[in-house]
């Protein structure tokens, strides 16, 4: 997967910067009142908002620990045959993270292997893993570069832990068919994402980034109407500052999603070889606005042509509107962020193109010095655009939403209470008709130890 490569790029990017000297930018600082160091709104950012609330946000630390959880699920089911049943699934995620800052760089790396019991299917016993990584380095006060790369290797359709992305809001538009989850499928899923920016002057930024995604079912016979796919692509940018809380800007982005059929198990409607692929090429405008320094909002608007093929028909492809708009908060106890989308894409599991709308927000409240608590919800609906060789045979729609309460117990204990559920209806996907509906309830106890770096 593309994880590996990118950390050994990263390990030698650190290598050569800590051999350098370290020189305080020009312009310091990153918030929207600065006269001189310009944002990268969220349309054109890879970032994806921050949520943490109150104590969670620390940075120069290295921190691990090990979580032990326990889950109840009363519709459990897996594959594509028989009867859900009652479940009992016990987690063992050791895990690690690094956070340091410089004058000019910043890394974040965490990494948990898990150890998955099932009771009583102990045939399914599993071992995930887990891992994000984020890098920022200045390479001159007004150029910087960014990379970010996320890896999971697990069967639950919930993701928990701090390594999770599960409930993570962007700015940008969709790189894929948001919604298909397969339950209780293993699978392993990775993306990445490079971004270059560079203050051409006082209000002006240019940029560019490449991104790429993956999604794989190591056991096709687990996830009957779905399939491997993978997406790729790069954006350019032109931002401009209007005044200290307002840009605006244009961007063009380039995507390239494929499903592969011959990796898969087909149902009875779905074929089993050709190509599916779509290829979308937007052209928008966006316009940021910063009301306060820790609060943004987001619109981005324009015209998207997308070209798609289903072998052995003929290519086809039209013109449509891409919109999205976002917003993000954080304050001192309390952070929340939330987008819309809606676009043509494809991938994520499905065969073919789809005119896709979603929406998804998050929360956090520390409800007091001890006591966290937060949020996550999201929705997505979609409609196929091609030709497809059995029509509307994938469209559908997903709802989704969890709720966590974390008490800590001293400086080195906590424990977790946590609820998911989601909902699927994708009449041509068989492993998600037999189980449209999957509960979850988490108790969790974490132990944790943090270092300060650099002091």
């Amino acid at each position: 997967m593309r994880v590996h490569f990118l950390l050994i790029v990263m390990l030698i990017m650190l290598t050569a910067t800590a051999a350098s000297p370290q020189v305080a930018p020009s312009a310091t600082g990153g918030s929207p009142t600065s006269d001189t160091q310009m944002m990268t709104p969220p349309p054109v950012s890879g970032a994806p908002y921050p949520t943490e609330v109150g104590s969670e946000a620390r940075t120069n630390y290295l921190r691990g620990g090990l979580t032990s959880t326990t889950a109840f699920i009363s519709n459990f089911y897996s594959g594509s045959g028989g009867t859900s049943i009652g479940e009992t699934l016990v987690s063992v995620l050791p895990t690690i993270a690094y956070d340091a800052t410089t004058a000019r760089q910043h890394i974040s790396f965490t990494y948990s292997p898990g150890f998955t019991f099932y009771q009583p299917s102990s045939e399914l016993n599993v071992v995930d893993n887990t891992a994000t990584i984020h890098y920022n380095y200045r390479l001159t006060p007004h150029l910087t570069l960014s990379a970010s790369d996320n890896f999971l290797e697990s069967p639950l359709p919930f993701i928990t832990g701090e390594t999770g992305t599960s409930g993570a809001v962007s700015g940008m538009p969709g790189s894929s068919t948001p919604g298909v989850t397969p339950p209780f499928a293993r699978v392993l899923t990775n993306s990445a994402n490079v971004e270059i920016t560079a203050q051409t002057g006082l209000n002006v930024m240019i940029g560019g980034s490449g991104l790429a995604t993956e999604s794989h079912y190591p056991d096709p016979t687990e996830v009957l109407g779905l399939y491997d796919s993978n997406s790729r692509g790069g954006t350019a940018f032109y931002n401009h500052r209007i005044s200290r809380t307002q840009y605006f800007g244009a961007n063009y982005q380039y995507m390239d999603m494929l499903a592969n059929p011959t990796s898969g198990t087909s149902s009875a409607a779905s074929p089993t070889g050709g190509t599916f692929s779509t290829v979308t090429h937007t052209i928008s405008g966006f316009y940021t606005f910063y009301p306060k320094s820790n609060l943004s909002l987001s619109v981005t608007f324009g015209p998207q042509h997308y070209r798609t093929v289903e072998a052995p028909l003929a290519a086809m492809g039209s013109w449509g509107l891409s919109f999205s708009a976002s917003t993000g908060w954080q304050g001192p106890h309390t952070s929340f962020a939330a987008s819309y989308s809606q676009g043509v894409t494809g991938g994520g599991g499905l065969l073919g193109a789809y005119d896709s709308k979603s929406a998804n927000a998050t929360t956090g409240w520390q409800m007091a010095r001890t006591w966290t608590a937060s949020g996550s919800g999201a929705y997505s609906i979609i409609k196929s655009v091609g030709t497809i060789i059995f029509p509307g045979e994938s469209n559908g729609h997903s709802v989704s939403g969890g709720a966590t309460l974390n008490h800590s117990l001293g400086s080195q204990f906590s424990i977790a209470f946590n609820y998911d559920r989601i909902h699927e209806s994708y009449d041509g996907v068989a492993v998600i008709t037999a189980n449209p509906n999957t509960d979850s309830e988490t108790i969790s106890i974490s132990w944790h130890f943090q270092r300060p770096l650099g002091r």
